[in-house]
């Protein structure tokens, strides 16, 4: 019987199965289903919908969203917790996959629109989110559960922003639904996590415009702290007068610092930089 219908939780089902969380693959399950609850209604879940979920482990958010969707593709590392799931889930409408998620192509599982939703390792947050957000089919919706102080650098403004911010938000519009305190899963983490929506812009950047776009980007972050003008300059091997003058071309005060631009503003810092002779090479 499925965890989330029978009342086990991920320890009892460990515990069940002689099995232990695996630290080499960041394991920490979600134990409160209400917060479970949250993360499939993030999603939007429709009965004809198909969804890719990255890191089912025992299974509790597969079981509620099984449920309520016409397809479920679940992808798991752990080979131990996919035999598990696999025998759960036969002759289901749930798909078990023994993978890695930044290895799955979902133009492999998906012809038509689909959904994204997972619990995924805190080390490999910034890797996952840009390979769906740069997937072929597009996903028309991403449900995460990260690390609070990761979604707060997502979600966050002009003024605030990091590279990882700025990073996502090229590519999708990012929302907190909602805080999870570190109680909520088994083993307890050190740190309290946040439910993060991720709504895909309708229309991608050509892929000169995205590269340019990322070079210039680390290049303004690369040094904390710094006045733009002397942070592109250093990272994108620019005199200081070339620097000034690029992004004066693109109606940016020199002054200025890199969390202050929005991503609008470093596209067009981007675009005037690839157009120079000296982007090319």
């Amino acid at each position: 019987m499925p965890a989330h219908e029978s009342g086990e939780t991920p320890s009892h089902v460990l515990r069940a199965h002689n099995l232990r969380p695996r630290k080499s693959l960041g394991q920490s399950f979600l134990q409160d289903r209400r917060f479970g609850e949250r993360v499939v209604d993030a999603l939007e879940p429709a009965q004809g919908d198909e969804v890719l979920e990255v890191g089912p482990g025992t299974g509790v958010l597969t079981d509620a969203l099984a449920e309520k969707v016409g397809r479920l593709v679940a992808v798991e590392l752990d080979a131990q917790l996919c035999t598990l799931l696999a025998i759960r889930y036969k002759d289901t409408n749930v798909q078990v996959v023994h993978a890695n998620g930044l290895d799955i192509d979902p133009s492999g599982y998906f012809k038509r629109a689909y959904k994204v939703v997972g619990n995924i390792p805190y080390y490999v947050t910034g890797p996952m989110l840009r390979h769906f957000l740069e997937a072929a089919p597009v996903p028309e919706t991403l449900v995460f559960m990260l690390q609070r102080e990761v979604a707060e650098r997502i979600v966050a403004s002009p003024g605030s922003l990091s590279l990882l911010g700025v990073s996502v938000q090229l590519y999708a519009r990012p929302a907190i639904v909602a805080r999870v305190p570190s109680g909520a899963f088994f083993p307890k983490p050190r740190v309290d996590s946040a439910i993060v929506r991720l709504k895909p812009h309708g229309q991608r950047h050509e892929p000169e415009a995205v590269r340019a776009f990322f070079t210039v980007a680390r290049a303004g972050f690369g040094t904390r702290r710094k006045q733009l003008a002397n942070a592109l300059a250093n990272g994108l091997e620019l005199d200081r007068s070339a620097a000034h003058a690029l992004l004066e071309a693109a109606s940016i005060d020199p002054a200025r610092r890199a969390e202050t631009l929005s991503v609008d503003e470093w596209l067009r810092v981007a675009d005037v930089w690839r157009q120079q002779p000296r982007a090319q090479a």
